[in-house]
């Protein structure tokens, strides 16, 4: 699987082949110290001073870099995918080599650091029914409500909630066909391409 780059991506990862290997080792150890500990401006000030180019210039370089390393880490491709996904920029062997170690170094930590930062919404946890009838009252002596009573049990963060639901047999049947459109519909090329780029 590759790792589909943007055009401004691109664009911005293509000052790395106009410096030395020396600067983009030093590029890689700052975009992996900002994936960490968040950005810190001042550094794009001073590494723009050295290089004499504009600040934007290294900020959309560093970016571009961070931004190939998180979403290579978050497909774990591998390094023959890795190689193959940074290919079109024209890089020198020399910094793919780099670029490519940087990549198999850290991209456990990298995936770690999006995992926390992910949100982690109620899940699954537990599910009871229960089917109530209600077979007369004192008004009509010969009627038949049935109502489906459902106990949900939702777990976030270690801490466990319970959510009663009440409906009657048609709503409930009408629920379960959109839940099973919606899973079908999830089973779409469409919808697969949607979530793996969102993992």
């Amino acid at each position: 699987m590759l790792a589909l780059l943007k055009d401004d991506h691109k664009e911005h990862l293509k000052f790395l082949a106009d410096v030395g290997v020396d600067v983009v080792q030093e590029f890689c150890r700052i975009s992996i110290e900002f994936i960490k500990n968040g950005c810190n401006p001042k550094i794009y000030q001073n590494a723009a001073q050295k290089l004499d180019v504009e600040a934007e210039t290294i900020q959309h370089a560093v970016e571009g870099l961070m931004h190939l390393l998180t979403e290579t880490s978050r497909l774990m491709i591998n390094e023959v995918d890795f190689q193959d996904s940074i290919t079109i920029l024209g890089f020198p062997d020399e910094i793919v080599q780099i670029l490519l170690t940087m990549y198999l170094e850290n991209r456990l930590m990298i995936r770690n650091v999006l995992s926390d930062m992910s949100m982690d919404l109620p899940h699954y946890h537990d599910f009871e029914w229960r089917l109530d009838v209600q077979v007369a009252s004192r008004s009509l002596r010969h009627q038949i409500t049935p109502n489906v009573v459902l106990k949900l049990h939702l777990e976030e963060d270690h801490e466990k909630s319970t959510h009663i639901l009440q409906t009657d047999p048609g709503n409930l049947l009408q629920l379960t066909k959109e839940l099973e459109k919606a899973l079908d519909e999830m089973k779409s090329t469409y919808c697969r391409r949607i979530v793996r780029n969102i993992d």
